[in-house]
């Protein structure tokens, strides 16, 4: 039987780096081509491209995982840049905003994670807050660094019902690495978990033919010391 092939839309490294004697890298965290490989996938890493070769990438695979990283360019949701936005790569941006209607059109299941949940969130017509310190409520530490990220930070509570809620149960502590964040939720999604001061930390799909999960967390980083994180990717691989 073959293993179901997910393809990790790739990061780029733009930067000069010693490391890489000053030459540009594609790349994915190692945590999730190890989470894939455990719960019985196939990883294979989708360079960032041009927009339109997202139909035939989505073709070659069975799922689609979106991975953190950069901030999402708040073009793509109608505003102008913030003073505190980050770093944005403009083109990873419009590249996994393709990747993301393709999946959906090819009703091929999406696994999201950080960025990668807002992400598909403003791909599908949501928005973001550019920073939490726009968010309307005093906002907890959602940025946990220097803490390693295997000692989770805050909890999330989960709807009752909800596919997060059957995985992960009532409530989680989780990590957290991320200074933007859900504002207007898409109308193809809809929130199914939150942190204590209302951030949202989950999105999932309303049409069960759409199977999309997204956490605002970092499964990856965790996945090797808590059952319920590496449980999503589990998940995601054998049945999402």
């Amino acid at each position: 039987m073959s293993l179901p092939i997910i393809g990790i839309a790739g990061n780029q490294l733009v930067h000069a780096s010693q490391t890489f004697n000053g030459n540009q890298v594609t790349y994915t965290p190692q945590g999730f081509v190890n989470a894939v490989q455990i719960a019985g996938g196939l990883p294979l890493v989708l360079p960032i491209g041009e927009p339109t070769l997202a139909q035939s990438y989505i073709k070659q695979i069975d799922k689609l995982l979106l991975a953190g990283g950069q901030d999402i360019m708040p073009q793509l949701f109608g505003e102008e840049p913030s003073e505190k936005l980050g770093e944005i790569n403009p083109a990873r941006d419009h590249f996994e905003s393709a990747l993301v209607k393709e999946a959906v059109a090819q009703h091929k299941p999406i696994f999201a994670v950080c960025r990668g949940v807002q992400l598909v969130n403003v791909a599908l017509g949501g928005t973001l807050y550019q920073d939490l310190s726009f968010y309307e409520k005093t906002a907890l530490k959602h940025e946990q660094a220097p803490t390693a990220p295997w000692f989770a930070t805050h909890e999330v509570k989960t709807a009752p019902d909800s596919l997060v809620n059957n995985l992960i149960g009532d409530s989680h502590l989780v990590n957290s690495y991320h200074h933007q964040g859900i504002k207007k939720i898409a109308p193809q999604l809809k929130a199914t978990a939150w942190a204590n001061d209302g951030i949202v930390e989950v999105l999932e799909s309303t049409q069960p033919e759409h199977k999309i999960l997204g956490v605002q967390w970092h499964p990856e980083l965790n996945h090797h010391v808590d059952a319920k994180e590496q449980g999503l990717f589990n998940y995601f691989v054998n049945q999402l």
